[in-house]
């Protein structure tokens, strides 16, 4: 008889065990496409957020944006964007006015928004490591910070990222969409030419 702890036992789980590593190394697991986590990510407070100020700028110069249009609009959790306003206020990049046509308008012309500015609003300092962030007291947490071989990759993948964002404004992102259920193309003036009566 064959017992868990016999000899015969052991070598036939070694069996099993060697079987399924031999299999995980022939076929290794697939990624998925969009990773929950990364090296790196921006949360949802980036993404709503980035959309709702896009959509602000969609509407600047035409008054107010109510949360409730924007929610509408992008399809976007209302109490989501009560919180996210919120850090928007405080980076001076929108304000608010009450009433019954109240709302939201951003503090500055769209061109003048660079997108680093807003994701910094949103999710603070960008640090794709620790020892790689625009808060100075962070390189101060790794303890390897004085001798670090890697330390100058995470630095360019840093200043590459705040790059990119900056080199972005909420005007480069703000055109029209002619397939998104809320936005209207701006009319040509051939085809205003077209439609006047004579």
């Amino acid at each position: 008889m064959i017992t868990r702890n016999s000899p015969v036992a052991e070598a036939e789980a070694l069996d099993s065990v060697e079987v399924a590593i031999d299999a995980a190394v022939k076929q290794p697991r697939s990624r998925s496409i969009f990773p929950g986590t990364g090296a790196v990510h921006f949360s949802t407070r980036g993404e709503y957020g980035v959309r709702m100020m896009v959509e602000l700028a969609r509407h600047h110069g035409a008054g107010p944006v109510s949360l409730a249009e924007m929610a509408d609009h992008e399809a976007l959790p209302r109490p989501y964007l009560e919180q996210l306003v919120v850090s928007l206020r405080q980076a001076g990049l929108v304000h608010s006015t009450r009433g019954a046509h109240g709302g939201y308008e951003l503090t500055r012309e769209p061109s003048q928004v660079r997108m680093g500015e807003v994701l910094r609003a949103l999710e603070g300092p960008i640090a794709p490591m620790v020892c790689a962030s625009e808060d100075p007291s962070h390189a101060s947490i790794c303890d390897r910070t004085g001798y670090c071989s890697v330390n100058h990759l995470w630095m360019t993948v840093q200043r590459a990222i705040i790059g990119a964002l900056d080199s972005i404004t909420l005007a480069d992102l703000a055109t029209p969409r002619p397939s998104h259920p809320f936005h209207s193309m701006p009319i040509s003036i051939s085809q205003l030419a077209n439609t006047t009566e004579p």
